[in-house]
């Protein structure tokens, strides 16, 4: 009998698996791509690739919060245990919020339906494989998303020492330039990812359109205060 029940789960199982991938999805995947975009400065589409969200690599039939890797989730999305599919991503995608109350995603959602259908469709694409690679959001540092790669940048982007005193960072690159920022304008980050800096070489990236704001990204955590000397001597 206990066989019986085992066959008989793995039976339901596959069963449910099979409906999850026959179900219609009736949008443009092409289009919805490009609609991504504006989900692109904070998700990926790369396996394991983690950003503000998790990977959405896999996202189609798994169960809300289990995507390996990520550990940001909100309890109300973990407990929740719902199945992405076409009908919860719509009703995620239009409002998360009222969809599952509390959880800790920012955006506002998608009010129109044929560009949810469309943003589906894509992900739907990208669960397959047919679209591996997210489309670039076009943001970059200057508008709040991560470059391509902050390895390999050039002498006047990587940081060689960082000089602290009364309210002003003073940062000399590899090239020998020192620039003064403002404290309050001088941003600290980390990025440990395969597209962060190297170790004990952190970067500098402008951050406004001003040219007066900038963030130093570091490996690790532990390089931060390492780089950061208090001195109000430049020599």
């Amino acid at each position: 009998m206990r066989g019986a029940a085992i066959v008989g789960a793995r039976a339901v199982s596959a069963a449910v698996a099979g409906s999850l991938w026959a179900e219609p999805v009736r949008g443009d995947a092409r289009r919805g791509g490009e609609l991504f975009r504006q989900c692109a400065a904070c998700h990926s589409t790369v396996s394991g690739e983690h950003m503000t969200g998790p990977s959405l690599a896999h996202i189609w039939g798994r169960k809300t919060g289990t995507v390996e890797g990520f550990e940001r989730y909100s309890e109300v999305l973990i407990k929740a245990r719902m199945v992405w599919t076409a009908e919860t991503l719509d009703r995620w995608l239009k409002d998360p919020q009222v969809f599952i109350p509390g959880n800790l995603m920012t955006f506002p959602g998608v009010p129109t339906a044929k560009d949810r259908a469309d943003i589906i469709a894509f992900l739907r694409a990208a669960s397959e494989g047919q679209m591996a690679e997210s489309p670039p959001s076009g943001r970059g540092m200057m508008g709040g998303g991560p470059p391509v790669n902050l390895k390999g940048l050039g002498k006047d982007s990587l940081v060689r020492r960082i000089r602290y005193c009364k309210g002003s960072y003073y940062v000399t690159t590899e090239a020998g330039e020192t620039r003064p920022y403002w404290e309050f304008n001088l941003r600290f980050k980390t990025d440990s990812g395969p597209r962060g800096p190297e170790n004990g070489q952190p970067v500098l990236i402008p951050a406004g359109m001003m040219g007066d704001r900038a963030f130093v990204v570091f490996a690790s955590p532990h390089e931060i205060s390492q780089k950061i000397e208090q001195r109000c001597q430049s020599g």
